[in-house]
Parts: C-alpha cells; structure tokens; sequence
C-alpha cells in the first residue's frame, strides 16, 4: 500500500508542478484526473504530453492511476453528462468513445487502473433498462481494455445509478470479467451507512484494485479534509495491510484546490499518523 492525492485537487496548477510537488510531500502515486489540463484526450498533442509525463512519473518514482470523473469535459452545459445510461446509443459511445482514450492513455503510461462510474440516469427509463445498457457498456470496454492489458475498476457512487455495494455486486455477477474490478472510496462507505469498512475491504479483497480516501459524515457526500468528519481511519487502513493491499490510496479532496499544497501537506501527514 502506498499513498497517492488525485489532481482534481490541483485543478490551479500546471500538472507537471503538481506531480513534482506530489512526490516531493512523500506521496507515491498520483490518480490523474483526466481534464481541460490534465492529459485532456481531445487535444492535438495529447502524445507528445504523454510522453513528457510518463517521463516525469518516471523520474519522480511515481505511480498512476486514470481516473475519468472530470465534469464538464464531455459536456460544457452538463455536469458528468453524457453517461453510460444516457438514453442515446450516440451520447453512450461519446461516453465510451473517452474511456477508450482513457484506456490508450493507461496503457501508455503503464497506469494501475482506468476508474471510472456508471453515472446518474437522465432519462426515466426503468432500471432493467438502464442497467441493461450499463451492462453493455461496461461488456464492450471490458473488451477493449483487455487487447490493451489495462484494468478496470468500478467506482460506485452515491448519487448514481450504481451507488451501493449492493448495486455494484449485481453489476459484477452480470460483467464477470477479469478485467473489472473495483474502486471503492472510503467516504462513500460511510456515507452510505456500509460500515464497518474494514469488512467491506475484506469481503472484496480479491478485486479491490483501486481506493480513494477522505473524511465524511454518514448521509451528507462532501469529501471532508480528515479529522473533521466521522471516519476512524485507523483500522481501515490496518486491514489494507492485513490483506495484502499493494495498490495506491488516493485522496481525494477536489473542492480543496484553492489551498492544494497546504491539503495535500496535512493529508499525508494525518495518514502517516495513523498508520504509526
């Protein structure tokens, strides 16, 4: 296990600095939030940023992972819009069409994993429906990721259509591919009310290829700075440990931006306290 701070956190600095004041803080990893500044997909040098990055990760000793939750890249009036659920076969493969990016990013610098979520509905279709074309979504990426040896890992999300562990099991028994797996965020957890965390950690040990971290209050989903919500971090992360977790845990902390580096300086703090 390794600490990691994800650039939706810098959204006012350039990525390079970032990266650069990352590793120099003592993080190991960075979840690179793919966005306007942030190896944007759709920009006419993406390869030669590409390049230049995997070169700096390299330097630095830096490991990543892409995540794909930016929110008006894809859409300028929508938030997180369009989504795997949209009711749409265009506005989904627009969706599909960025995580394949996603994907070819990833396997260029050798990330861990592609996170990503299924989104919220727009439309009122019954939830068979949507979870008929969640499930095809995912089937045809899952496809696309493995000619690309890249993993996937799933994010449920409160105030998505997959949201719960419950949601997310049923998901997985219809996908069942060694490439899909899971990210799971602390806050979410608890948020929810799936407590203990530490048994939720250990009931999916196996596909459990990604983690996002910060500090929550159970039923209110705003990522906190830790130590000013409800969260004891201590046995989560000790069970991390027990089962052998060797992946990053990402904070996560991007309504923080305004005062990035004194966050990301007091969050690897706080996180190496608990550890001790």
């Amino acid at each position: 296990m390794f600490l990691g701070y994800n650039t939706n956190g810098f959204a006012h600095h350039r990525l390079e600095d970032t990266l650069r004041i990352l590793a120099d803080l003592g993080y190991g990893g960075v979840a690179l939030t793919l966005d306007y500044t942030v190896l944007n997909p759709y920009e006419p040098d993406l390869g030669g940023r590409m390049a230049g990055v995997r070169r700096l990760l390299e330097q630095l000793g830096l490991r990543s992972v892409i995540e794909t939750g930016a929110r008006f890249l894809l859409d300028p009036w929508r938030k997180h819009q369009p989504t795997l659920l949209s009711p749409t076969p265009h506005e989904r493969e627009v969706r599909l069409g960025f995580l394949r990016e996603a994907i070819e990013i990833a396997h260029e610098l050798s990330s861990d994993v592609v996170s990503f979520w299924s989104g919220a509905a727009s439309d009122e279709a019954p939830e068979p429906v949507l979870m008929d074309r969640l499930v095809e979504s995912c089937q045809r990426l899952c496809e696309w990721a493995a000619t690309k040896e890249v993993r996937l890992a799933f994010e449920p999300e409160p105030g998505m259509f997959i949201d719960t562990m419950a949601r997310f099991t049923a998901l997985n028994e219809r996908i069942q591919h060694p490439y899909f797996g899971l990210t799971l965020d602390v806050g979410h957890l608890h948020c929810l009310g799936e407590v203990p965390i530490a048994q939720r950690l250990r009931q999916w040990a196996s596909q459990l290829w990604n983690i996002h971290i910060e500090d929550m209050r159970f039923g209110v989903h705003d990522h906190l700075m830790f130590g000013t919500g409800e969260i004891d971090f201590r046995p989560i992360l000790r069970t991390l440990n027990e089962i052998g977790y060797r992946s990053g845990v990402y904070v996560e902390l991007s309504r923080h931006s305004h005062d990035a580096v004194e966050t990301a300086r007091r969050a690897i703090r706080f996180l190496e306290a608990v550890q001790t």
